[in-house]
């Protein structure tokens, strides 16, 4: 069954849907695919268990947000991630993730 995420517009932010490629040779956002999820490349580890530290830090960095408004809500063993981005709301989200895309 194919996933159909977008980005959301909660009450208190938005929520984004995330794969993640671990094992590059750096942290990137790649592009946004048709379904709406976000493609990002992480250097770390695919076994390393600080992944989804990294791409918290990552994602803040690109949302130009603090760390602890950004957060792994579902998916955290899995390379398909369901974030939460707290006090941003989904358009500036899509804005900010469009313009890092290489």
């Amino acid at each position: 069954m194919p996933r159909s995420y977008f980005l959301h517009q909660g009450q208190r932010g938005s929520a984004l849907a995330v794969h993640v490629t671990p094992g590059a040779s750096r942290n990137e956002i790649i592009s946004l695919m048709e379904d709406g999820t976000i493609k990002v490349n992480l250097a770390s580890d695919p076994a390393d268990e600080t992944m989804n530290i990294e791409l918290v830090s990552f994602l803040a960095e690109v949302l130009g947000v603090e760390e602890t408004c950004v957060e792994v809500v579902a998916g955290e063993n899995s390379r398909d991630k369901l974030i939460s981005v707290l006090d941003m709301d989904a358009e500036t989200a899509h804005q900010r993730i469009l313009a890092k895309i290489d």
